[in-house]
């Protein structure tokens, strides 16, 4: 499995010697995956949590700076796994270590945290921070940095960071920290930095954690130490010592891993593209159709969750499935966000929604997709268009007006549309899941979607970890296939077509 892994990395594997024994191979194969599979914001709470303060995130630097810590670390495979564990990466933890959630925790308890616990105190705050909060700090703290650091900080651990480097924050100074989550009303997060610094003014092994961060600071500059900023301010201080160490190192990691190391300069715009944004609140507009009463509230709670505008609509044929849609398209203020999402529950004949329709053909998929696309809603354009479909089929000589094609919204070919497989969207930045189940299963009373509820589940959970939108429906694949090993009689059937140009976490 690592050599697959390794034969299609993006950036090359980690060298390996062949003079290395088997586990030394293991730890480097190991570093290398999870150097690939991680996100960028992910790549860069690794950089922090092994000691750097610097811009530079890239595949190269997390496997330089892993590799560094794994060779000077008593237990390597500890310090992976703890490094996965803080991340919530237990999907990697599957994948290399065959160990969950619970093993890991276990083990923790057991050895101890092996990463600095102020590190992985600033790592959990950022996470549970929200983006309105961090926009309060960053105002709380626009005479402490400079607009250009406010404006460049995009989560709360970049805030950290700059901070850090002004010696503003350190493992011995988290007042500023502590006033700031006080100021904006998040006493939740107080609590735990209180409890940190009482913690850390005991006596004992604490101490011994904090004369080596400082060591660390002031004279063991590591490969990942190099602060790489555009500011026209003065640069942190360092020892004469440290400095010169420190072109030293940036010298020697430019080489080991034969790319040129950008000096003062911000990472490229290539790195930044790499994912859509998916900052803004309220992130976008999402509407939700539900046409058999099922699943629709269900939903409504999880977009809410995920910042999302939510506009649901109960119990609409297929005719006004479409007008609601189409005034939806027309309002500006509607596509301010990041995304836009459209899920509807509905019964179906082959590619067209019927909603609660009885007579006509319904609505076809593509009179959907083309009220959504730049032509039809230009503020859209380049942003990501989701759509998740469940469809309950009645069998075509069931449905009473299958023959009566409604003209105005239907396609010309709605009364002999394609087969639902050959159904791929065709323009950029849409997102088209589908599951197809049947509809004799809606007259169960407690029945609910076992797709939608996966959906659900993996959504929130991509919240919590930061997963990707693929990595999410991967996990849902997997829940309907074991529906469907021990329940063969309510087969489900999902598909999904996408044409997104870069990654999208939730």
């Amino acid at each position: 499995m690592f050599l697959f892994y390794l034969k299609h990395s993006r950036r090359g594997p980690t060298s390996i010697n062949k003079n290395m024994s088997p586990s030394e191979d293991r730890h480097l194969l190991a570093i290398s995956v999870v150097a690939d599979d991680l996100s960028s914001g992910d790549r860069k709470k690794v950089i922090y949590l092994c000691g750097g303060l610097v811009a530079d995130s890239s595949v190269d630097r997390v496997r330089e700076t892993l590799r560094y810590k794994v060779d000077n670390d008593g237990d390597p495979r500890l310090f992976i796994m703890s490094v996965l564990w803080q991340l919530g990466r237990y999907d990697i933890l599957r994948k290399l270590y065959k160990v969950g959630r619970n093993d890991i925790e276990q083990q923790i308890h057991i050895y101890g945290q092996v990463l600095p616990r102020f590190r992985v105190l600033m790592v959990t705050i950022s996470d549970d921070l929200a983006m309105t909060d961090v926009e309060q700090i960053k105002f709380l703290l626009s005479k402490t940095l400079t607009r250009e650091k406010i404006e460049n900080s995009k989560t709360f651990l970049d805030v950290v960071i700059e901070l850090e480097k002004l010696d503003s924050v350190s493992p011995e100074r988290v007042e500023i920290v502590e006033e700031c989550l006080h100021h904006i009303g998040r006493l939740d997060l107080v609590k735990k930095v209180t409890a940190y610094k009482m913690s850390v003014q005991t006596p004992g092994r604490h101490l011994i954690q904090q004369q080596s961060s400082i060591a660390e600071a002031t004279s063991h500059v590591r490969p990942w130490d190099t602060a790489v900023t555009s500011e026209r301010g003065p640069p942190p201080r360092l020892s004469c010592r440290a400095a010169a160490t420190e072109q030293k190192y940036t010298q020697h990691f430019a080489a080991s891993v034969k790319m040129s190391l950008p000096v003062c300069r911000e990472p490229s715009s290539r790195v930044q593209l790499e994912q859509y944004n998916f900052t803004a609140i309220p992130r976008g507009v999402c509407v939700i159709f539900d046409c058999v009463g099922k699943d629709g509230e269900m939903l409504s709670k999880v977009f809410e969750a995920l910042h999302f505008k939510v506009l649901l609509h109960s119990m609409l044929g297929a005719d006004e499935i479409f007008a609601a849609l189409r005034d939806i398209s027309k309002h500006r203020e509607n596509h301010r966000g990041d995304a836009f999402v459209c899920c509807i529950i509905s019964r179906s004949m082959a590619n067209n929604f019927l909603g609660t329709s009885v007579r006509g053909s319904g609505l076809s998929m593509d009179s959907v997709r083309h009220l959504l696309l730049p032509d039809s809603c230009p503020m859209l354009a380049g942003k990501p268009k989701l759509f998740f479909i469940q469809s309950y089929d009645i069998p075509e000589f069931d449905h009473l007006g299958r023959r009566e094609c409604q003209e105005g919204y239907l396609e010309t070919d709605g009364c002999h549309s394609q087969p639902m497989y050959n159904y791929i969207p065709k323009e950029a930045d849409i997102f088209w899941s589908q599951c197809w189940t049947d509809e004799r299963q809606l007259q169960q009373k407690q029945h609910h979607s076992v797709y939608l509820k996966a959906l659900a589940d993996g959504l929130s959970k991509a919240q919590r970890w930061k997963m990707g939108l693929l990595d999410v429906h991967t996990e849902v694949n997997e829940a309907i296939y074991d529906h469907n090993k021990r329940n063969p009689e309510a087969n489900y059937r999902c598909e999904v077509k996408h044409t997104l140009r870069k990654h999208l976490y939730v």
